[in-house]
């Protein structure tokens, strides 16, 4: 059929005596036949793509029959419809490899890319993520290093959940949520992986609740560095950590011995090894030590290591001035100054025979011994817990003692006013009906005040439950604090080799760069080939995927999908 179609052509052509040329095409080579020419005797003539003035519109003879037949200005308009397309639409301006036309040195605002995110995919456009472009999908030469030139995409073996609010970010030009789906741990991990920023992750942690930690300051001398991390790092070695263990054994001795020493049995052998049954006031020789008492020199000995670990600490400390206003800092200064003040009042006292005028000073400072146990804080991490979920509940505490407060005044002024026609009530006014509201509220209930008549059992019915209801409320916030700061500081840190994201990114292949052809050690039976006899490999294999790691500066790639292709420059 087609034989017949192609001589009935010949024919018509011969009869019409006409001999038409050959339109050039885009195709390298090509046989252009001009009037008069032998076929035999043409060779063939290379014809460079673009290039309008090579392109020219077919060729007739000067007979009459040719030019009544109207071919001549078919054949004119057709030459410029060519043209008005080509300068209409220029090579560039539609051929894309799908990655953008900005690779073949043109913007297009419409330009799309598309990204892989563990098999997910996603298309956006290239403006939208160029509103950031110190982000790493933001950034054409970074994001390039991901760029899968056999699929035509850019490939990450991320967190596929997390990816849609990180394109988000990008769309909404800077609002970042998390999913409810997504853990905040993955989530930040995600962000660091697409390099967001700094400031990004800080305000995200700030959105999730996270308590801002400042940066702890170090000594810039080596010498002073290494005295301050021993005295305030216990976990930076054996030496540190021994100066820990010698400081909480001094606080407990400390602890230990102050309330050793109230006892009255203690009290009756310090009296006799002191000798003074004649002393007029039996309370005085309990709170006036002697140098010779055994409590008094371990005392002394505590004192001396509390001194020198303040003051090495203080001069070792990068800053003395936020040194001086750590609330635990003032608890070593308070915890050693009775000491001192005792010291004192020893010898004035031993000049002056009047000892009656100290006595009130010691016993007030005796109590202030007591605060000494707040020094295990500092080497305790449960104590440093309770200490951070406080001061982050203040403000439940606050509303707390609030309530409890307006509870008090109002179930004290009702009961009072419920048992004030009892002869025999507990309840004489309303401040002393306070401490019991206090202890009903509380259910801790001691029974020393209790009401007798039928209003006074009600009020007090309801003084419990509004009680137990009031202090329930803050409760579970604080517990959050808690749990929070807690995890914080207990989860151990995951090693690095245990969980690792496949980071490593496929090369930048130029865009001259058009065969990829199979290295020797890859079996194609297991991919695609082309056609018979081609070395051109139409889709990846995905095999071996445990080879060594590839220098991302050379020709092969080494990606989680493709796995060694060596790229070849020929054309």
């Amino acid at each position: 059929m087609g034989a017949n179609v192609m001589s009935t052509i010949a024919e018509l052509i011969e009869r019409w005596g006409f001999t038409p040329v050959l339109h050039p095409t885009t195709y390298k080579n090509e046989v252009v036949l001009e009037p008069g020419d032998d076929a035999a005797e043409l060779q063939p003539r290379d014809y460079v793509p673009g290039d309008p003035e090579k392109a020219d519109a077919i060729k007739l003879d000067e007979k009459d029959t040719n030019r009544n037949s109207g071919l001549n200005s078919f054949t004119t308009s057709h030459s410029r419809s060519l043209t008005k397309i080509q300068e209409i639409a220029p090579d560039d301006s539609f051929l894309s490899d799908g990655y953008g036309a900005s690779d073949m040195g043109h913007e297009n605002c419409c330009e799309r890319i598309v990204i892989n995110v563990a098999g997910l995919r996603f298309e956006t456009q290239v403006r939208t993520l160029a509103q950031f472009p110190d982000t790493l999908l933001g950034d054409p030469q970074r994001r390039m290093r991901y760029f899968d030139p056999l699929r035509n995409e850019h490939f990450f073996d991320r967190h596929r959940p997390s990816f849609e609010a990180i394109l988000y970010y990008y769309q909404s030009g800077g609002r970042l949520r998390r999913p409810l789906n997504v853990p905040d741990e993955i989530f930040q991990e995600e962000l660091k992986f697409y390099e967001l920023g700094d400031e990004v992750i800080q305000r995200f942690r700030e959105d999730e609740g996270y308590i801002i930690e400042k940066e702890e300051l170090l000594p810039k001398n080596p010498c002073q560095r290494l005295i301050w991390t021993m005295f305030e790092h216990p976990e930076t070695g054996w030496p540190a950590r021994s100066i820990a263990i010698l400081s909480v054994s001094i606080i407990i001795l400390s602890i230990f011995t102050f309330c050793l020493e109230t006892m009255p049995v203690v009290q009756e052998e310090i009296k006799k090894a002191r000798g003074n049954h004649n002393i007029s006031g039996p309370d005085m020789s309990d709170d006036i030590p002697q140098i010779n008492d055994p409590f008094f020199i371990i005392e002394t000995i505590c004192i001396v290591w509390f001194t020198f670990e303040l003051l090495v600490r203080f001069l070792s400390s990068p800053s003395k001035i936020q040194f001086s206003k750590n609330f635990m800092n003032i608890i070593d200064l308070i915890a050693i100054i009775p000491y001192f003040i005792t010291l004192g009042t020893l010898v004035a006292d031993s000049r002056s025979k009047n000892q009656s005028s100290s006595l009130a000073i010691l016993r007030v400072i005796r109590l202030v011994r007591v605060f000494r146990i707040f020094k295990l804080s500092r080497h305790s991490k449960g104590l440093q817990i309770l200490g951070l979920t406080l001061k982050a509940s203040m403000r439940e505490l606050g509303l707390l003692v609030f309530f409890v407060f307006i509870g008090v005044i109002l179930f004290s002024s009702a009961i009072y006013f419920g048992e004030t026609d009892h002869k025999e009530t507990h309840f004489t006014s309303i401040p002393d009906a306070f401490w019991w509201a206090l202890v009903t509220m509380t259910t801790v209930g001691y029974g020393d005040m209790y009401p007798q008549t039928v209003g006074g059992k009600l009020v007090g019915s309801l003084c419990a439950i509004a009680g137990v209801l009031t202090i329930a409320l803050p409760v579970p916030v604080i517990v959050s604090n808690f749990n929070y700061f807690y995890h914080r500081e207990t989860a151990s840190k995951v090693e690095e080799d245990e969980y690792q994201h496949v980071e490593q990114p496929c090369p930048y292949v130029p865009a001259e760069k058009k065969m990829i052809t199979p290295s020797d050690d890859i079996d194609l039976s297991i991919g695609d080939k082309g056609e018979e006899g081609s070395d051109v490999l139409r889709r990846p294999n995905r095999i071996d995927l445990q080879k060594t790691n590839l220098d991302p500066d050379a020709s092969e790639c080494s990606c989680v999908h493709v796995n060694r292709y060596n790229i070849s420059t020929e054309v």
